[in-house]
């Protein structure tokens, strides 16, 4: 189903479905989808992460306001560390294309598997670089992530949150050495899980 796409075309009633944070040892999965309005096209829309802050924010706004329909979902912690960061992300796209205000024809999902829909889906490897409305998703769902790790940052001093939003860097496992996991630490992932089993190695 994938190679017959044309990624060229807008289609309406095609809902871009895209994730971030599967990667980070704390916070969770958000997710979003995206139909687009091929009255109100936007200009720039790309892979969230080949974007600068800036323009991410201003996409963030425009898509809302622009698209037929938009969602942002998610999944926490306590859902990654029950069914796995894999089955949650599939909930979590799941919830963003049941979430939409308008039913779409087809869920264009980011990757190279799809969750369980009740509308035809197909998987779209590197699809953020390749159809506008699954950029559009990951731009929502990367500014939304991005905000609530701002958030935790205040809530959680110490761990450099703000800064590399949970992702595994040598601040954030210095850290996690030093003050140990937070409620918002996913408890199945290997850094988190092995101070957790040996409480000794917190300094």
């Amino acid at each position: 189903m994938q190679m017959g796409l044309d990624f060229t075309l807008v289609e309406e009633l095609v809902a871009g479905v895209d994730e971030v944070g599967r990667g980070p040892l704390c916070g969770p999965v958000v997710t979003a989808a995206v139909i687009l309005d091929p009255a109100r096209p936007i200009k720039g829309l790309n892979d969230s992460k080949k974007l600068s802050e800036a323009r991410r924010e201003a996409l963030f706004d425009e898509i809302r306001e622009k698209a037929l329909a938009w969602c942002i979902a998610r999944a926490d912690v306590h859902e990654i560390d029950q069914l796995n960061i894999l089955h949650a992300t599939m909930l979590a796209m799941q919830r963003a294309v049941e979430g939409l205000s308008v039913t779409p024809k087809l869920a264009l999902i980011d990757g190279n598997r799809c969750p369980k829909l009740k509308v035809p889906s197909a998987p779209v490897v590197q699809g953020d670089a390749k159809v506008p409305a699954i950029a559009a998703a990951s731009i929502l769902a990367k500014v939304s992530r991005d905000r609530e790790m701002q958030e935790m940052e205040a809530q959680y001093p110490g761990y450099g949150i703000g800064g590399h939003k949970g992702y595994p860097t040598p601040v954030h496992l210095e850290a996690l050495k030093r003050l140990g996991p937070t409620p918002i630490h996913r408890r199945s992932f290997g850094p988190v899980r092995a101070l957790l089993e040996n409480p000794a190695g917190i300094l």
